[in-house]
């Protein structure tokens, strides 16, 4: 059973699940096939994702302008990638260090289920976003089996049915461009389920209609004229949070990649 409510995720059970467990390895594989479907050449845009969207955001390192992973107070903040400059940041969950209109493509991963103010957030994102910029939103599916198991991170939060991420994200900035799904294996440890799980998942794609995935994933747009509801839509200067953060000589903040 899900967990709904004001509860967050914590940032270290985030990283320990989808970097060191056989399922997790497995969720993150599937989840990142549909982002490279959405979004296959991203050469020069201006990329960032919120929550814990860095497992999906690996592979536009290379190739994007730049790449910014946002990480609200609640869950915490890592170092990522381990292995290279910092590109992640602290931030509150509705005041992001960005400016207005910086934004080309965003991932939205463990963000919106768990946050505190789901409206202002939406709204927050649809100020980062030019125009014509997308996003991608992947929620936890109401009527799936990964909301349900407290075993993995699907299960903390609001889970959301098709519906309801439709009608709240046309409320708050965005059209809808798309809706899939991900996520059809069952969220089970087992090495022998695991065995089946992309064959699995290729089966659940071609299945959409059944919508049976543990997560749903939509891609919206930011609508041309982005209400604010009485929310003040700041514009804020550009990232300048990772200037106090020691770098090795030589090597450049990782905001100013790019620029």
């Amino acid at each position: 059973m899900c967990n709904e409510g004001n509860m967050h995720h914590d940032v270290i059970a985030l990283r320990d699940f989808y970097y060191t467990t056989s399922l997790g390895r497995a969720a993150q594989k599937a989840l990142r096939d549909q982002c490279l479907l959405n979004w296959a050449d991203m050469r020069g845009k201006e990329v960032a994702g919120f929550g814990f969207a860095v497992p999906l955001l690996r592979p536009w390192l290379a190739q994007a302008r730049r790449v910014i992973a946002l990480m609200p107070a609640q869950q915490g903040v890592m170092h990522w990638p381990a292995e290279a400059a910092n590109h992640s940041v602290l931030t509150e969950e509705t005041s992001w260090p960005l400016a207005t209109d910086s934004i080309d493509r965003l991932v939205m991963l463990h963000g919106l289920e768990s946050c505190d103010r789901p409206a202002a957030l939406l709204e927050e994102a649809a100020r980062v976003l030019r125009i014509g910029g997308e996003a991608l939103f992947i929620l936890p599916n109401r009527s799936g089996l990964w909301a349900r198991m407290d075993s993995t991170p699907f299960a903390l939060g609001r889970p959301y049915s098709s519906g309801q991420i439709a009608s709240l994200l046309r409320d708050h900035g965005f059209q809808i461009c798309d809706n899939g799904g991900a996520l059809y294996f069952p969220p089970r440890h087992s090495a022998r389920w695991l065995r089946w799980a992309m064959w699995l998942e290729r089966l659940g794609q071609r299945m959409v209609r059944l919508r049976a995935g543990g997560v749903l994933i939509v891609r919206a747009r930011r609508a041309e004229d982005t209400p604010s509801n009485g929310l003040a839509i700041k514009d804020k200067r550009p990232l300048r949070i990772l200037d106090g953060v020691a770098q090795p000589a030589g090597t450049r903040p990782a905001w100013r990649a790019g620029r």
